[in-house]
């Protein structure tokens, strides 16, 4: 075990499509409506898949016109949808790092949304390489990203701890070659990554 594969969305950084609709949207009732029926996770994992905002935007307008405006939103406002730093996440990549614990990344996300966030997210300044869900058009928890990760990141199945805070997304990647860790908090990652040398007793 010489190497860490962070997910980015919910273990280094929170990620929430109602943190940014809570700041359009002053009616909770409405609100749990929009969250849930328009502009979904379920609807947003198209543009993780590699489709282009403007077509997923147009075709929720015409099931939704009346809420035009505000999917018009989530686009150019997709940063206000990151809510910070996981806590307590910082130190870990920290304390990896000055080890000199390779880190890489293996994210669904918008290739079209990527650069925008990248631009801010110091947590990813040591990671050495992120493979990008949209640019590669492979999604988590298809084991061609996997396959992927192992080729370009230069790892042997084993070598490397994988971190995530879905269930489908480890289970996947203990079949493909990586060690896994569903992530809950900082906490229970650290413990992981010391009973594994990673991280100093």
């Amino acid at each position: 075990m010489r190497a860490v594969v962070f997910d980015v969305g919910n273990v280094l950084y929170g990620w929430d499509i109602r943190a940014l609709y809570a700041r359009l949207i002053d009616d909770p009732a409405r609100l749990d409506w929009f969250c849930r029926e328009v502009v979904t996770p379920e609807w947003h994992f198209q543009h993780d898949a590699g489709r282009p905002f403007a077509d997923t935007s147009a075709e929720l307008i015409a099931r939704f016109p009346a809420e035009a405006d505000l999917i018009r939103q989530f686009g150019p406002r997709f940063g206000e949808t990151i809510t910070g730093e996981v806590p307590g996440m910082a130190a870990i990549v920290e304390a990896l790092h000055a080890r000199g614990v390779p880190m890489f990344a293996i994210t669904n996300f918008s290739a079209e949304f990527w650069p925008a966030f990248r631009s801010t997210a110091r947590l990813l300044d040591p990671v050495q390489q992120v493979i990008v869900s949209g640019a590669e058009q492979l999604v988590k928890p298809d084991p061609a990203i996997y396959a992927l990760a192992l080729r370009r990141f230069g790892l042997a199945p084993g070598e490397a701890l994988f971190v995530d805070d879905r269930a489908d997304n480890i289970a996947a990647s203990e079949e493909n070659g990586f060690v896994g860790h569903l992530f809950e908090d900082a906490a229970g990652l650290a413990t992981k990554l010391r009973s594994l040398g990673l991280l100093p007793q």
